[in-house]
C-alpha cells in the first residue's frame, strides 16, 4: 500500500505545532498502524530527520498507551479497537491519513503525538482504591457475589485508561473513565467501606484537572476500545447524589 500521511509535529509543550505530509509506500495491509509509524520513523532517522514521537508499550490492546486521533477519531475508524489493533487494511490504497494528538486541555502535548495523561493518575490516586487492610488474600468464594454485579465489576474494569473518551467528547470530560472506576470498586463488596468518600474524591479529581462536565453526547462510550457503557456514568452520578445526601 502507498498512503499520504499528514502528521501533527510538536517540539515541545510550549511550542506551536503544525501538520507535516510524508509518502509511505510498500506498506503490508497486514502491519498495524504502530508498525507503519514504525516504517516511517526508520526512513526518517536514515535521512537524518526527526522520528515521530508516539505512546507504545504491550501492542495487545491491553495498555491503553497508543492513543491518537486518526482521521479525525480517537482510534482510527475500527470500533472497539486500540491504535495498536488496528490494521492497515482497514484503509485504501493512496489514501491520505490525519494523525493528531488527543485533543483535551487536561492533556497537554508533551511532544508530536505524546500527551500527559498524569490527570488520570490524580483521579485514581483520590480513591481508586481499597485501603482497608485484608491481610492474606481470601479465598476466592470466601465472600459471594452476585453474577450480575461480578460481570458488571468486570465490564468496568476493563477500561484500560487510554484517553480515547476524553479525545471523543466535545467537552474534554473524563467521567467515562471516572465513571469505570468507580463503578469497579463500588459494585463489589470490598470497595462498600469507600464507597462516599471515593466517588466524592474522584469526581473533585475529575473537575480540578481541568476535565470537562458531562452532556451525555455519548462519543466517550463510541470510541471506547473496551466497550465501557454509558450507564456506568449514571450509576457515578446516582452514588454522587447518595453520598453528598448522607454528608448533610
Amino acid at each position: 500500500m502507498n498512503l499520504k500521511l499528514r502528521v501533527w509535529r510538536q517540539t515541545g509543550p510550549s511550542s506551536r505545532g503544525r501538520m507535516v505530509t510524508y509518502d509511505v509506500s510498500d506498506i503490508s495491509p497486514d502491519a498495524s498502524f504502530l508498525e507503519m509509524l514504525d516504517v516511517l520513523n526508520e526512513r526518517l532517522i536514515l535521512e537524518g530527520d526527526e522520528p515521530i514521537a508516539f505512546d507504545h508499550d504491550c501492542r495487545e490492546g491491553i495498555c491503553g498507551m497508543c492513543g491518537m486521533m486518526i482521521n479525525g477519531v480517537a482510534h482510527g475508524p475500527s470500533r472497539a479497537t486500540t491504535t495498536c489493533q488496528l490494521h492497515m487494511r482497514h484503509f485504501k490504497d493512496g489514501e491520505t491519513i490525519d494523525v493528531e494528538p488527543w485533543r483535551a486541555a487536561a492533556f497537554p502535548v508533551v511532544k508530536d503525538l505524546v500527551v500527559d495523561r498524569g490527570a488520570f493518575d490524580g483521579i485514581i490516586q483520590a480513591g481508586g482504591y481499597i485501603s482497608a487492610p485484608t491481610g492474606a488474600a481470601p479465598d476466592a468464594h470466601a465472600t459471594p457475589v452476585p453474577k450480575a454485579d461480578a460481570d458488571a465489576a468486570f465490564e468496568a474494569a476493563t477500561c484500560i485508561g487510554c484517553g480515547a473518551c476524553v479525545a471523543a467528547c466535545p467537552n474534554g470530560s473524563a467521567m467515562l473513565f471516572t465513571a469505570a472506576k468507580v463503578g469497579h470498586l463500588g459494585l463489589l463488596p470490598q470497595g462498600q467501606p469507600e464507597r462516599d468518600t471515593r466517588v466524592v474524591g474522584m469526581l473533585q479529581a475529575h473537575d480540578d484537572a481541568g476535565f470537562g462536565g458531562c452532556t451525555n453526547t455519548g462519543e466517550c462510550t463510541t470510541v471506547c476500545p473496551k466497550g465501557i457503557p454509558l450507564t456506568l456514568i449514571g450509576r457515578l452520578n446516582s452514588d454522587y447524589r447518595k453520598a453528598v445526601t448522607k454528608r448533610g
